[in-house]
């Protein structure tokens, strides 16, 4: 099991790299962001531990490179940052997990190992549903060719009902992607958003297909002639 470790804290980074090695992987550590992204681009790593603050070329500016270049190698960003845009923005370039600092050394391993075993599967580079496009790597949004001009929350609730096909979402899992687990506001909040994204994907272009499902929530279906939103 190859891991790469980018951590720019010396005394840390050698104390994982001891006690990873003592777990049975196979530890190279890089000390900076640049140094770090061509490490993972020229090795086949199982997993990479990449902080987000580091010197030359910052965690998300690594991982938006090795996610442009159809670098699909599992990646746990480690960092002192535990806001919730700070995760939103990992999980938007392609992140698979994320350990906010201080953390448990024998978490850390039990995530790794978890991602090794569901390994890098092939990840399509932009989500479609009918005309509408979301490229999770640029983070941009377009209709029949138009970028559209979303907010972060609106971005990530998109995205979330794209990744369910046809499939009806209700409130409460929209609430749980899209939110943390601190926020206390009602479930109607995701109507308001919902609005938001219905006048941004949807009527500029005389179309209906963010759908309410009454009783049950939301699914996103092609733009085909008959669809329409209730």
């Amino acid at each position: 099991m190859r891991v790469l470790l980018v951590e720019d804290e010396v005394d840390l980074a050698e104390s994982l790299r001891r006690g990873l090695t003592n777990e049975g992987f196979v530890v190279d550590v890089a000390h900076d962001g640049v140094t770090g992204g061509w490490l993972a681009r020229e090795n086949p790593y199982d997993v990479v531990v990449l902080d987000l603050m580091l010197p030359g070329r910052n965690g998300y500016a690594v991982l938006e490179d090795l996610r442009a270049a159809e670098n699909w190698v599992p990646v746990l960003m480690l960092t002192a940052k535990d806001g919730e845009y700070d995760q939103t923005d990992a999980f938007d370039l392609g992140a698979d997990d994320y350990l906010t600092k201080p953390f448990s050394f024998l978490v850390l391993v039990a995530r790794l190992r978890a991602l090794i075993r569901r390994g890098a599967p092939e990840r399509p580079v932009v989500l479609t549903v009918g005309s509408l496009q979301l490229d999770p790597v640029r983070r941009t949004v377009a209709r029949r060719g138009q970028l559209l001009e979303l907010t972060t929350k609106e971005y990530v609730i998109l995205q979330y009902l794209m990744q369910n096909g046809d499939k009806v979402v209700s409130k409460s899992e929209i609430m749980d992607n899209a939110w943390d687990a601190g926020f206390e506001g009602s479930e109607n909040i995701v109507e308001v958003y919902v609005g938001y994204l219905r006048r941004k994907i949807d009527a500029p272009f005389g179309l209906s297909t963010l759908q309410t499902v009454r009783g049950m929530g939301y699914r996103l279906v092609p733009d085909e002639p008959g669809t329409a939103a209730s």
